[in-house]
């Protein structure tokens, strides 16, 4: 299978061609998604996802595939005061 490179959170990697958004999220975060992006355990997920700047909206996970040269940056909500 062909690969592509991407930069996540600023980290260069390789992935695996046809990848998409919803299959790499559960890869860094250690959970499996189900096809609507919610964890299948039940938990909350707390992320925002953003490919080249857009945030793309949780319900578009699983269709958005992922190309050679995207930039993606996960951000996890923490609560705090």
């Amino acid at each position: 299978m062909k690969s592509i490179g991407i930069k996540f959170n600023s980290r260069e990697l390789n992935l695996d061609e046809g990848i998409t958004l919803r299959e790499f999220i559960s890869m860094q975060i250690g959970k499996d998604l189900d096809s609507n992006s919610a964890a299948v355990d039940g938990s909350k997920l707390g992320i925002a996802a953003a490919v080249n700047g857009a945030v793309i909206p949780r319900s578009a996970w699983n269709s958005y595939t992922l190309a050679e040269g995207h930039s993606i940056e996960l951000v996890t909500a923490a609560q705090g005061g």
